[in-house]
């Protein structure tokens, strides 16, 4: 242990490590000093303000920002006098007089920072009057809505994009001119964006959403001539609860589907159907280039945000992808082929619904080369964890009330294999074990533990049929830039498979997840307690590998006859990308 600094704060003795700021030595012993733009290792400018104490390092006191001042031999700290909460109070009202305050009809209503601030330290109105700059919406992305009348500056939605190594959006202008937008006047559509969402789980107002598409959904499913059809994917049954006041890491799947009935959609299906589907087409294909001489390592294309990424910033290696489409468009497209000649429904009487955990779903469902039926969409409308969760709400649903009822059948069916892929390194490990029992002969699957946590990078080797293959999981568009250079350069390393995942964590840590204030994203790591459920779930499984599945098995003998990766199969279950200008 490094050298101790001792200090007080309100009064209580503590010692922390050198180094450490206010901030990092209050929370120690739970002592919460309010915060807008700190993001911990993130984005630590100490611009907002509201942090600010009073602290005495033997000059008497003074107002420091908590988030960034280092902590001193003897520093006592006095967090909340009437000093510090008029000096926040000021702050706060500052901001409000700059602020679109129409918070009724505000998408982060009752769930935006700012508004949690302002209701504690009695901010109802600003005593500010003056010029206040009215913004146009961006509305250019099929994902998101930028309303800067909203934004605070505080600059989280820069630190997270910097983070994802696509720095697209920054500050414009200076002083009183200054905004958060992209360089030269561009909407957000013309930057090379990946969709990924991210900023939008930071935002602690409700400057950045993700693109509201409930109202469809809700047309849909007053249509009398609509066949409703709603799936769910792996990651949202761990995340959901958490709009309805669950801790995270809460398994509600079993109420997110009885929720989804009573919403009124005709059918509830699994889009862990399509992950198991993904497994068995992927699996072959990898086999099917080690055998053919085909480009490798093969990577994994289940995440939108990272085949966007690759499209813009490593367009030349492109040919690594695998060709298979994510679960989702896999689940859509056999609802509109396989399930709707089984039940006798036209397709363009099928209105598909994903949930999911991503806002570049919303993105992904507009690509070319994604209609399995040659004329309709393989999925309608994306709608992320949180517009699920307000649709419930609107109808006055809360799911921990509901009794646990099953996804219907057959595209409810799944398997633990299917159920890992919402955390990074289960796309892998689902692989693995179907790869491992159809070249080594394993009758039981096995856990790679080395694929496991929160790393953003994670490599091992698996021995198949004799042959080691050397494994990569990345996530994280930061991560991805990591090893795609690797791989632009040679692939030093010998990968032969790769797994990338467009957010940090993977799906549990997707751009359209439930919003968490910053303090409980700095102190509780939402990607593991969110991705422990799934293992969890996983474990208990009576079928854990994925060409196992008695759902796949059915249909591949009754509708894709000739095979994994057969012409039909591929028809429906493969996509094709776009190399778009290169950004790198």
């Amino acid at each position: 242990m490094g050298k101790m600094v001792n200090l007080t704060i309100n009064g209580i003795k503590l010692s922390v490590p050198e180094g450490s700021t206010i901030l990092d030595a209050a929370r120690s012993t739970g002592i919460e000093i309010p915060t807008l733009c700190f993001m911990k290792d993130i984005n630590e400018i100490g611009a907002c303000r509201i942090c600010v104490v009073e602290a005495n390092e033997g000059r008497g006191f003074r107002q420091v920002t908590a988030c960034v001042y280092p902590v001193s031999e003897g520093m006592e700290v006095l967090t909340n006098t009437d000093k510090i909460q008029k000096s926040r109070k000021t702050t706060l009202e500052l901001i409000l007089s700059v602020h679109d305050k129409h918070c009724l009809s505000c998408p982060r209503s009752t769930d935006c920072e700012l508004q949690r601030l302002c209701n504690q330290y009695g901010v109802e109105e600003s005593s500010f009057e003056g010029l206040k700059p009215v913004y146009e919406k961006d509305l250019s992305t099929p994902h998101l809505v930028r309303d800067n009348n909203k934004c605070i500056l505080c600059r989280r939605c820069v630190a997270a994009c910097k983070q994802q190594f696509v720095n697209v959006i920054g500050p414009n202008d200076r002083g009183f001119d200054t905004s958060i937008g992209q360089p030269f006047g561009l909407s957000l559509n013309e930057t090379p964006c990946i969709s990924c969402g991210q900023c939008t789980a930071v935002c602690p107002t409700g400057a950045l959403t993700e693109k509201d598409d409930t109202d469809k959904v809700w047309a849909a499913l007053a249509d009398e001539t609509k066949h409703v059809v709603v799936q769910t994917a792996p990651s949202v049954r761990a995340t959901i609860g958490e709009c309805f006041g669950l801790a995270p890491g809460n398994n509600v799947e079993g109420k997110m589907v009885a929720g989804l009935r009573r919403l009124g959609f005709d059918k509830v299906f699994d889009t862990d159907f399509g992950a198991d589907l993904t497994i068995v087409e992927e699996a072959n294909e990898l086999v099917e280039r080690i055998k053919n001489g085909g480009t490798l390592p093969m990577i994994t294309s289940c995440s939108p945000g990272w085949v966007k990424f690759c499209e813009f910033y490593y367009p030349d290696l492109l040919p690594h992808l695998s060709s298979c489409k994510s679960p989702q468009r896999m689940t859509g497209a056999v609802i509109k082929t396989y399930y709707a000649e089984k039940m006798n429904i036209d397709p363009k009487d099928i209105f598909v619904v994903s949930v999911m955990p991503c806002t570049a779903k919303k993105f992904e469902i507009g690509r070319d080369d994604q209609n399995a039926t040659g004329y309709y969409p393989d999925v309608d409308v994306a709608l992320t964890t949180r517009e699920c969760a307000k649709m419930f709400k609107r109808l006055g649903i809360n799911i921990n009330t509901l009794p646990d009822e099953d996804f219907d059948s057959p595209l409810g069916e799944d398997t633990g294999a299917a159920v890992i892929f919402g955390a990074t390194g289960g796309v892998m490990e689902a692989a693995v074990r179907t790869a491992n029992a159809w070249l080594n002969g394993a009758k039981e699957a096995i856990d790679v533990m080395d694929l496991r946590g929160t790393k953003s990078i994670k490599e091992t080797t698996v021995n198949l049929a004799g042959t080691p293959l050397k494994l990569c999981v990345a996530s994280g568009a930061a991560a991805a830039k990591i090893v795609m250079d690797k791989l632009a350069a040679g692939n030093p390393d010998g990968w032969g498979f790769i797994e990338i995942m467009g957010c940090p964590g993977g799906c549990v840590n997707g751009g359209g997840q439930p919003i968490q204030p910053q303090y409980v994203r700095d102190t509780i790591d939402l990607k593991a307690v969110r991705a422990k459920a799934l293992y969890d779930q996983d474990k208990e499984m009576p079928l854990r590998m994925s060409h196992e599945s008695p759902a796949v098995i059915k249909i591949y003998e009754e509708w894709y006859k000739d095979g994994f990766g057969g012409e039909k199969a591929h028809h429906a279950l493969h996509t094709s990308y776009i190399p778009r200008r290169k950004y790198r």
